[in-house]
């Protein structure tokens, strides 16, 4: 990979971690007075764990045999000023898969698009990315027994980077028991 295709795959990383750190979730992002989840007393290590397992198991369901940006799963401060002082904290992964056809990324996100209700996502979308210029498929899911949420986008050069698909699965919001 040339240095230029390298920083396009680094700052589709940064861009989604940027997205994502705007607030903690799809689901926790209402105002505290009408939000119908409280956040529960959980240890970060555990909620990376979880979320990194997800991440994997959703480039398995792929099947592209690609290259893989590094990272790991991370924890961030989640919700208001006031909730963040609390401990409320979120777990985000955001990483590409790249270094294969055109053709095997496309195929790639069929077979994703398959795969996550068998395996206990919700999908919410899965149809064209309007903010991408060949409107390539973008799946939106929810994994239903922990809430963690999935943002998978096929991005192909016509958008000025590499072809790629960036992936961004985030837990909700969770009350970290190593803040004090």
């Amino acid at each position: 990979m040339n240095r230029r295709n390298r920083r396009n795959v680094k700052a589709l990383a940064l861009l989604g971690a940027l997205t994502l750190a705007s607030g903690c979730t799809l689901m926790d992002s209402e105002p505290s007075a009408k939000r119908t989840y409280d956040p529960q007393p959980r240890a970060h290590q555990d909620v990376e764990k979880e979320v990194g397992d997800l991440s994997s198991r959703a480039l398995d369901m792929t099947q592209v045999k690609g290259k893989v940006t590094d990272g790991g799963p991370a924890t961030y401060p989640c919700g208001t000023s006031e909730e963040k002082k609390q401990g409320l904290r979120n777990v985000r992964h955001v990483w590409s898969v790249y270094g294969v056809d055109h053709d095997a990324l496309g195929q790639g996100m069929k077979n994703l698009a398959a795969q996550l209700p068998q395996n206990g996502w919700k999908v919410v979308k899965n149809g064209p990315n309007e903010n991408t210029t060949a409107k390539t498929p973008e799946v939106l899911a929810v994994h239903e027994a922990t809430h963690t949420q999935l943002e998978a986008k096929w991005m192909d050069s016509s958008d000025g980077g590499e072809n790629l698909i960036n992936f961004a699965v985030y837990s909700r919001c969770f009350k970290d028991t190593d803040v004090k």
